[in-house]
């Protein structure tokens, strides 16, 4: 009898623990919070590892091709890229679309250079529930959330974030 209740108790503590952690992955990341970047792949087939970024401060955009305020932001957000070239401060951007050759579409047809990515499990996993699109994030060098925006940015916001890339 006390095995039996010693293996429900290890059941039912499996259990809440499963849980628990389901309830951590559907919360979206807050200012605050670290996240561990996996390894990339970008939609011009290159791999990035996540090493990449260690040290050094990333920008992080979730956009769809549909999203009309990504849209709006994306222009903005390729202008941060360009003028940051050099400097310490990374982007990366990722798409949502359904299908690859959508977002790729989208970034040849719009001339962006940025660097972009597909969203996966491990990007869902890291960054948590979406909260609104463009979503964006900006992660220190130790990949803490000392910035979150959700919703379209404006010009002057978006060429803001240039300073962290100041050394």
């Amino acid at each position: 009898m006390m095995r039996a209740r010693r293996g429900v108790v290890a059941w039912m503590l499996a259990l809440v623990a499963a849980f628990g952690a389901a309830a951590q992955l559907a919360q979206a990341a807050e200012v605050g919070d670290v996240i561990h970047l996996p390894d990339v792949k970008l939609l011009d087939g290159r791999t990035v590892p996540a090493s990449q970024w260690a040290g050094k401060p990333l920008v992080v955009e979730i956009w769809a091709s549909w999203c009309p305020f990504c849209a709006l932001q994306n222009p903005r957000l390729q202008a941060l890229y360009d003028k940051t070239r050099g400097t310490p401060l990374q982007v990366l951007t990722i798409s949502i679309d359904k299908h690859p050759h959508e977002a790729v579409a989208y970034l040849k047809q719009r001339g962006y250079t940025f660097p972009a990515t597909m969203d996966s499990d491990a990007l869902r996993h890291a960054f948590g529930k979406r909260k609104g699109l463009p979503e964006l994030y900006v992660l220190d060098g130790q990949g803490r959330v000392v910035q979150k925006e959700v919703g379209e940015m404006l010009d002057d916001d978006v060429a803001a974030l240039a300073r962290y890339g100041k050394r």
